[in-house]
């Protein structure tokens, strides 16, 4: 409902990420378990404290004409839609994501020695992206938001800095990719009660 109502403001206190298989989508129950409601999906673990940055970024074009100063009309030549964040811990799956696809093996005849291989060149690494948060609403409810990208790959990734004052980090930039079929480029499942009044 439009007005100022503070109920409605939402801290994300705390957070988690996920990648699952290109087309997996974002889930939609809610269960007292978080954590099984996101089924076939990987937990990426910590991230660091800042969180995830959402980015919308739409590009009009104006169309001017010989009449106005003005322009009269615009086109959307562009929508660009990332999520940054950087991951805080170093395994066979946050590894691979961060380096753009591939695995990390066994080296043969060494126990307990692994080895994740850079390719020479980038391929495309499809994958679902999901997000989720939890707040309190002013009534003492959970309040949960999920995020999903169907469809994404990662297009940028941060230096890693060894120091021996900070921990190593894994910067990484997903950006969404537009589907063939025309469904959504990605999705908000919110169980907020606060949305009530509009999809009534």
């Amino acid at each position: 409902m439009a007005g100022t109502n503070s109920s409605e403001i939402r801290i994300a206190g705390v957070g988690r990420l996920y990648v699952a298989k290109a087309d997996t989508p974002v889930p939609t129950a809610f269960t007292a378990d978080s954590a099984l409601d996101w089924t076939g999906w990987t937990d990426l673990g910590f991230t660091s404290g800042d969180g995830v940055t959402f980015s919308k970024k739409d590009k009009l074009e104006p169309v001017d004409v010989w009449q106005a100063v003005s322009p009269v009309h615009f086109v959307y030549s562009d929508r660009d839609l990332t999520l940054k964040f950087s991951l805080m811990q170093f395994n066979e799956d946050t590894l691979p994501l961060f380096m753009g696809g591939g695995s990390v093996s066994a080296v043969s005849g060494s126990s307990g020695v692994y080895q994740y291989d850079v390719a020479d060149r980038p391929y495309a690494d499809v994958r679902a992206l999901g997000l989720e948060f939890t707040d309190k609403a002013s009534d003492g409810s959970a309040v949960t938001y999920r995020f999903g990208v169907p469809r994404g790959q990662v297009t940028a990734a941060d230096d890693i800095k060894l120091a021996r004052k900070a921990p190593a980090q894994l910067g990484i930039t997903f950006t969404a990719m537009a589907n063939a079929d025309g469904s959504a480029l990605a999705s908000f499942v919110m169980k907020d009660g606060s949305y009530a009044a509009s999809a009534a």
